[in-house]
């Protein structure tokens, strides 16, 4: 690798180390990339101890030139995204961050949650780290503007107001009781709302009430005047922070062994509209600016809102850097810094305060959560007799419908927590009808079937760890199923015990009498909550496959079909019915069609 060094060039770009199987394990960047990478080949001694360990396993790298620094770090981000490798900080659990979407590319726009972030003319508020707090947030929009909340295929489809519109949750856009302009100036004002800027919403709507009081348009007016009111217990809630009546981000960090607490104030037109707090992982011996700096380029990366200021309660890496990235994101110059007094050195010490006392919830809570699954964990270990701690249990369980679409699956907790990663799902391929005894026995054949194989098949197969306790849902009769199982493969010596719903009795092979748990044992709890969800996720993927196989319909059989205009045909004429009734003209005239698209599906349609 010294020699490859010595061809990396004076430039910006970013980095990946890579490990002795290729897995990308870190990515970086850097305004000079010969420079930064002489720092990781050359003497360690003064290194932390996270970088010296992540240098053990790097056994090749590779860069990537850029023509700035801007370019490299929002190229950095990306790769982070893509490799999510394991020495980078990590915001945890990022991948399940909703957004409030409000979509204005639709004619009717509505206010929903989802999970992805896309370039579709709509508009987006987040990330948010609590789906209970947006549903909240959404919950609250719906009561003040009631927009409409219908998916676009049924929207289409109505010819009446439904109940929503009923109990004034809806304006009934779908039966054109409101004009379109009308319509769009609440949209409007929802957007302003969740931009912080409520008394430019009051003003519009008391123009609205006093135009409609004028035209004699008393029981509107009334509406709009509880709306008012409505918006303005909000406002009373809301804090005033600053007098300068300036959009600000407030970021505060608190750091902790390597646990990290990152809160998150946002400040529009002086008053406090809200605030969410990210942990991140990863951060062990790295300091409070690398972290910072980290944080700005994790989270404004998927931000959907960037404001004109941004103020820090630590100094960041790469500030000068970040602040040109966003700027260009934003349009306009974004500043970033770490106020030294007055006002908004007040606000960073608060939020700082705020980060603190959320760290301490936290600790406390992981080690609360930790004791409680140590003790279930050792009474595990007791009550059913065990030779060794239970740390990795496997969970089987069968789904399916009258016999139909069975399906299996495995869940894995290892130290009390689930691993998710190591989750599987079966679909059952040996046995028809309602045979939950024979799916139980090909899953277990075809997890552990392998495990003789040699290790690299095992590896490769996802199978590589023997669990220390396997439980089975059900009764004796799975019980015996599964042991025989195992036993055919030489892995009898696993402990394998069932656990009954019905009464929550646990059977074990050569024990004719259930064991009976204590009803408040942590070990009771913790095997129900690996039944549980071991069924969750088998009734999951089950439901799944029932949901492909229901959207399968004629259109799958059409030539020149696909899913996107499959959609396209289904939202343009509401059902397979609707696509039947339709002209070859019509059919030419739905978006993502043409004329020979539209001839196939009419002449399939006309013989079928």
């Amino acid at each position: 690798m010294l020699d490859k060094l010595r061809l990396v060039p004076d430039k910006p770009g970013v980095y990946l180390m890579r490990d002795a199987h290729g897995a990308v394990i870190y990515v970086g960047k850097a305004s000079v990339l010969k420079n930064r990478l002489r720092t990781y080949f050359g003497s360690l001694k003064h290194q932390g101890p996270k970088v010296q360990t992540m240098m053990n396993h790097v056994k090749d790298f590779e860069y990537i030139v850029t023509d700035n620094e801007v370019e490299a770090l929002i190229l950095e981000f990306n790769l982070i995204k893509k490799y999510r490798p394991k020495y980078n900080i990590m915001f945890r659990d990022d991948k399940s961050y909703p957004y409030l979407k409000i979509t204005l590319n639709e004619k009717w726009p509505r206010v929903m949650i989802t999970r992805r972030m896309g370039r579709d003319g709509a508009r987006y508020f987040g990330p948010y780290t609590s789906v209970g707090a947006l549903n909240e947030t959404v919950r609250l929009l719906r009561r003040l503007f009631p927009l409409r909340t219908c998916k676009q295929g049924s929207f289409n489809r109505r010819d009446r107001p439904c109940l929503n519109s009923h109990i004034n949750r809806c304006i009934a856009p779908c039966t054109g009781n409101v004009e379109e302009e009308e319509y769009r100036e609440m949209v409007n004002e929802v957007i302003l709302f969740m931009e912080g800027k409520h008394e430019d919403i009051i003003d519009r709507l008391e123009k609205r009430m006093d135009r409609a009081s004028r035209e004699l348009r008393f029981e509107q007016a009334a509406e709009i005047r509880d709306q008012i009111r409505a918006i303005d217990a909000v406002l009373e809630e809301q804090k005033v922070v600053t007098n300068d009546g300036e959009d600000q981000d407030v970021i505060a960090l608190a750091q902790d062994d390597g646990e990290v607490c990152v809160q998150i104030f946002f400040v529009r037109k002086g008053k406090l509209i809200g605030r969410d707090h990210f942990f991140l992982e990863g951060a062990l011996d790295i300091s409070k600016e690398t972290v910072m700096g980290e944080f700005l380029k994790h989270y404004y990366g998927r931000a959907a809102e960037i404001p004109k200021t941004v103020l820090l309660s630590h100094e960041s890496q790469d500030r000068e850097v970040i602040s040109q990235w966003l700027s260009d994101k934003r349009g306009n110059k974004v500043s970033i810094h770490v106020p030294k007094r007055g006002r908004k050195r007040d606000l960073v010490k608060m939020v700082a305060k705020n980060a603190s006392m959320k760290l301490g919830e936290h600790v406390e809570e992981q080690r609360r959560k930790l004791k409680t699954t140590e003790e279930a964990i050792l009474e595990l270990k007791e009550m059913l007799d065990l030779k060794g701690l239970p740390v990795r249990i496997e969970c089987y369980d069968i789904s399916n419908i009258s016999g139909t679409g069975t399906v299996g699956a495995m869940v894995v907790f290892e130290k009390g927590v689930p691993k998710t990663s190591d989750y599987r799902r079966f679909r059952i391929r040996t046995i028809e009808g309602p045979d939950d005894y024979g799916a139980m026995r090909e899953i277990l054949m075809r997890r552990f079937k392998k495990i003789g194989a040699g290790e690299e098949e095992v590896k490769n197969n996802g199978f590589a760890r023997i669990p220390d306790l396997i439980i089975v849902d059900g009764g004796k009769g799975q019980l015996n199923v599964a042991y025989e199982a195992v036993e055919n493969l030489d892995l009898g010596h696993i402990p394998i015990f069932s656990l009954a719903e019905k009464n929550e009795e646990v059977y074990k092979i050569g024990k004719s009498t259930p064991i009976i748990l204590p009803r408040d044992s942590q070990a009771l709890y913790l095997l129900q909550r690996i039944r549980d969800e071991a069924h969750r996720f088998a009734i999951s993927y089950h439901r799944n496959l029932r949901k492909k196989k229901a959207y399968r319909s004629i259109l799958d059989e059409v030539k020149g079909i696909g899913p996107k205009r499959k959609r396209a045909l289904l939202r343009h004429f509401g059902s397979v019915d609707g696509i039947r009734k339709a002209s070859l003209h019509d059919l030419a005239q739905v978006e993502s069609m043409n004329k020979s698209a539209a001839r196939k599906l009419y002449e399939y349609l006309s013989e079928n």
